[in-house]
């Protein structure tokens, strides 16, 4: 029953990520006209769609990798590779969105980097390529020993629930800023919630509930990969249902243990 209730989490996971791609997807073509490569308006409108899909969703997923029973067991190096994979796939579609907004701006002399949105969202960026790369360097080459991966584990784990955070609190000022640049007309304000305020408005909150529920996966003690020896009574049922074989190890109760107090 655990493991159910951890992809049943997931199912609900994907779902609100799915939507919060399509939703802004939407909200571009049907009110803000569409997509193009040309500098215009249309090519800002992909910047919407690529964050959101990179910097929330495919972040998302990636940092919950070590969450799915199956990493649990055997090597972790393909598990390394599918992690750092996927958050290799995120940025490529944060650059792209990058890209895109930026042209966007030189295209129509707007100048860049003004507005909090923007400050929150490069330093969201700058600190996720400095994430990548420590990670890449540290935890998926050889070289690194085990007391600095342990030494830097802690941060690292820190950091991609951090950027996560900023991720999510990026797009939602993004969706605020475009809302009140765009609905300017005098019969229809941003104020008095016209359809395409509420269609976005419902899109940031999409998002908000994906952020957190990836949030809740990652600081959820009993769906964390245990170490070699620390299995709890749940995990090694998480893995008996998910038919996979714990670790070789002497299993102690958790009464067991709490009785003999910190180890």
């Amino acid at each position: 029953m655990a493991s159910g209730w951890f992809y049943l989490t997931c199912l609900v996971l994907g779902s609100l990520g799915s939507m919060s791609v399509l939703f802004t997807a939407y909200w571009m073509q049907y009110w803000r006209g569409g997509f193009a490569w040309d500098g215009s308006t249309h090519m800002f409108n992909w910047h919407p769609v690529l964050m959101v899909t990179g910097m929330v969703v495919l972040y998302g997923a990636a940092s919950l990798v070590y969450r799915l029973p199956q990493s649990w067991v055997g090597p972790k190096l393909p598990w390394k590779f599918l992690h750092a994979g996927l958050h290799l796939m995120a940025f490529i579609f944060t650059v792209v969105g990058l890209v895109a907004v930026f042209e966007f701006h030189s295209h129509e002399n707007i100048a860049n980097l003004y507005s909090l949105h923007s400050w929150l969202g490069i330093t969201t960026v700058i600190l996720f390529a400095c994430q990548w790369v420590l990670g890449f360097a540290v935890f998926l080459l050889p070289w690194a020993s085990l007391w600095l991966r342990s030494l830097l584990k802690p941060i690292h784990v820190f950091f991609g629930a951090s950027i996560l955070t900023l991720s999510v609190a990026s797009v939602i000022s993004g969706i605020n800023e475009k809302l009140i640049f765009s609905l300017k007309d005098p019969g229809k304000p941003y104020s008095s919630l016209p359809p395409e305020a509420v269609f976005a408005n419902s899109t940031g909150l999409l998002v908000l509930a994906f952020g957190l529920l990836v949030l809740y996966i990652l600081l959820a003690s009993s769906w964390k990969r245990p170490e070699p020896g620390s299995l709890t009574d749940r995990q090694l049922l998480l893995q008996r249902e998910s038919g996979s074989q714990p670790f070789p190890v002497t299993y102690v109760p958790v009464t067991v243990r709490q009785s003999l107090g910190p180890w």
